[in-house]
């Protein structure tokens, strides 16, 4: 309690940076996720080494990850953005292409009856249909990059994973490996939360 009440200007700032590094990272995974989907999705042959170079990315270890972007990105916060981006592309990608591809033969046979392109029908048909699909994705590798962030602390960059090295680095003094841990598992139950309202209200006939 002593060191919560001492040290808690430093565990809002790495909660801040957590909270922002986590978020922009999801946010670009998701922005090239979905456009890659649909386009594999259209282009049926791309779908496989859409899906393969994802998991070839997602193998690479974190820490090789981060130590190669570092002559191009520097030791920044944006480096770990697009590290942990590169991680959650994968989960995002094959739930949007799986959710895509779920599109019942006669919804896609009345749109384009009803005018629409291909490309069109997968935007304004194939998107809200997949979306409960494209959530869970979402979900999943936001709640793993809230783990990943931790990492970042090998560039000055790891919000509530300084707070852990510090405690480890300072003769593994249990109170801020403690504190870092806990609230790091409290904020990936806040996010798994909030984006299942945020897919709640998105998508209200697949939540009843």
């Amino acid at each position: 309690m002593d060191y919560l009440t001492s040290s808690w200007g430093e565990l809002a700032s790495a909660l801040v940076e957590h909270i922002a590094i986590t978020v922009a990272a999801v946010a670009l995974a998701t922005a090239l996720a979905i456009p890659l989907a649909i386009l594999a999705v259209r282009t049926r042959w791309l779908a496989t080494p859409t899906l393969v170079v994802g998991a070839l990315l997602y193998t690479i270890p974190s820490l090789a990850l981060i130590t190669g972007l570092w002559p191009i990105f520097g030791l920044s916060a944006t480096t770990v953005i697009i590290a942990l981006a590169l991680y959650a592309l994968l989960v995002i990608l094959r739930n949007t292409i799986v959710g895509l591809q779920g599109i019942p033969e006669e919804v896609r046979r009345a749109g384009l009856g009803m005018g629409y392109s291909e490309g069109a029908l997968l935007v304004r048909v194939g998107v809200p249909m997949a979306l409960p699909a494209i959530m869970a994705g979402i979900r999943l590798a936001a709640v793993s990059t809230v783990g990943l962030v931790m990492v970042g602390a090998l560039v000055g960059h790891g919000g509530l994973g300084l707070i852990v090295l510090n405690g480890f680095t300072n003769n593994f003094y249990r109170a801020p490996i403690l504190a870092g841990t806990v609230l790091a598992v409290i904020l990936g139950l806040l996010i798994e939360w909030l984006l299942v309202r945020l897919e709640h209200r998105l998508s209200p006939w697949a939540a009843r």
